[in-house]
């Protein structure tokens, strides 16, 4: 199996090592924990943007989609999803704090640009097989992870889903964000 597949398929379950390490080094100061919750929150607002867009394509252990989403968050930045999961997890990082924050910080960083690295990879690859010509000039035109202060001009005109919609297809990683606050919560109480 090539490495990219693996962490593309278990891209859900390769963090955990990672959120582990973060609740067992937790030690929460309430100036890390505000900024934190900031970046947490911007992060999961990026995936539920993103999500209203694609939907529940994303949601899948398959590389493909059924269509190319480029409206919305896609009409700025390729991978609007994995850069809200970065952001998600840095926050995270500050709300638990850290014996050696920098290192916790940078570590889980590192983790997050290695794997969506071999990830993206993989997808652009199946992408270009799949939707050809199309997908190239989006490419050309929207970056993987930087993204445009402007939306591209040709992006599709989709309409996003409702919110309560795109919640149901988000309820996965709310309740993974609760579960990781709450253990955090519960380091900190018994330490």
């Amino acid at each position: 199996m090539d490495i990219r597949d693996f962490f593309f398929r278990f891209r859900s379950f390769t963090p955990i090592p990672i959120a582990l390490t973060i609740i067992y080094f937790a030690q929460p100061e309430i100036t890390q924990i505000i900024p934190g919750t900031g970046l947490l929150l911007i992060g999961e607002f990026i995936r539920i943007w993103a999500v209203s867009h694609a939907g529940g394509a994303t949601r899948t252990r398959d590389v493909g989609a059924p269509y190319l989403c480029t409206s919305g968050p896609y009409s700025r930045v390729r991978n609007p999803l994995y850069i809200g999961n970065l952001m998600i997890f840095a926050g995270i990082v500050l709300i638990a704090g850290s014996p050696n924050l920098p290192v916790m910080l940078g570590v889980t960083v590192t983790f997050f640009i290695v794997q969506y690295s071999l990830i993206v990879s993989l997808e652009e690859e199946t992408l270009v097989n799949l939707f050809g010509e199309d997908y190239e000039t989006y490419r050309k035109n929207v970056r993987a992870l930087l993204p445009r202060l402007s939306a591209w001009k040709d992006a599709e005109p989709r309409e996003p889903l409702p919110l309560g919609e795109t919640l149901i297809t988000e309820k996965r990683t709310l309740q993974n964000i609760v579960i990781i606050l709450m253990f955090i919560t519960l380091r900190a109480y018994f330490s």
